[in-house]
């Protein structure tokens, strides 16, 4: 089903027109497809589920591409990111292009799902500026953290299964909770791997979102964990580029306190929480479990 995806993502992307859009399309890396695989999991037989997934795909794509500029990111999932090779501007207009197209295609849909979809991609835009603004300084604010990575990951991803299961006739409100929970998730995963995993997995520096000035919630456990002493030196480390003794110490420390382990536990309660909504769903399960197990 995946493949159905594919092919009606290109068909969207043909339908613009514009031969430019789509020679830049194709450079794209497609990624996990979290969202479309969602949308199947819970609606598998319903005819609209395929073109759902290509419409929300196609507005997470617009997303990153907005998220490469914002960021000033010369990679993305390895390769070299649009702002990087063909500059800002013409990142920004695809990103938008990419948008209007999708939400030409949504029009298609139900009111309510057309709507909830909508909301959830301001929701995301004003996440992303959320994220911004909280890069300025140290945020040691976890409930702020927290808001914020509800709006710029898990929102959309709670709409995918929403609707989804408005389409397939389930509870809507259980699978959203589930689409939540799996997206608070996905990115508290995402954030601890930006300190775990090695350079060449990521693509990108280890530790780059301190770097970058975003505090997620390893660096906000430390925090809390931390003497004041050791606290003044987290803090002064915020929002620089990092060399080796300072990612060294940045890592002693977390091993020291158990940072890592309490990040991955949180996550998982999270999950747990998720699956706690929508009971013996082993294939939503499934998806559960390999986004709190993977290494990238």
């Amino acid at each position: 089903m995946l493949e159905r995806i594919e092919t009606i993502i290109l068909q969207l992307v043909d339908e613009i027109g514009y031969a430019r859009a789509s020679e830049l399309f194709a450079k794209l890396s497609g990624g996990k497809r979290l969202r479309a695989r969602l949308i199947l999991t819970i609606a598998p037989n319903e005819p609209d589920a395929p073109l759902l997934g290509a419409i929300v795909e196609l507005i997470h794509a617009a997303s990153l591409l907005h998220d490469d500029v914002i960021d000033e990111a010369v990679l993305r999932r390895g390769a070299a990111s649009v702002n990087a090779t063909h500059g800002s501007k013409i990142a920004i207009m695809l990103g938008d292009i990419l948008y209007s197209k999708a939400f030409s295609a949504l029009t298609a849909f139900d009111p309510q799902i057309a709507r909830r979809i909508a909301e959830s991609v301001t929701d995301l835009s004003i996440g992303e500026m959320m994220d911004v603004e909280m890069a300025e300084s140290f945020n040691s604010d976890r409930k702020r953290y927290e808001t914020m990575l509800y709006l710029k990951t898990a929102t959309l991803i709670e709409a995918c299964a929403y609707c989804a299961a408005h389409l397939a006739g389930k509870d809507p409100h259980s699978y959203g909770l589930y689409g939540k929970n799996l997206g608070l998730a996905f990115q508290i995963v995402d954030d601890i791997l930006d300190i775990t995993a090695d350079e060449a997995t990521l693509g990108k520096p280890s530790l780059n979102d301190f770097a970058e000035g975003k505090t997620t919630l390893p660096y906000i456990d430390l925090y809390e964990a931390l003497a004041p002493g050791d606290q003044e030196r987290l803090i002064g480390y915020h929002g620089k580029a990092l060399n080796a003794e300072e990612k060294g110490w940045i890592r002693s420390k977390m091993d020291e306190l158990h940072i890592i382990e309490d990040s991955y536990a949180y996550a998982r309660n999270v999950c747990n929480e998720a699956l706690g909504a929508i009971g013996e769903d082993a294939p939503l399960r499934a998806i559960i479990e390999t986004v709190i197990q993977r290494s990238h």
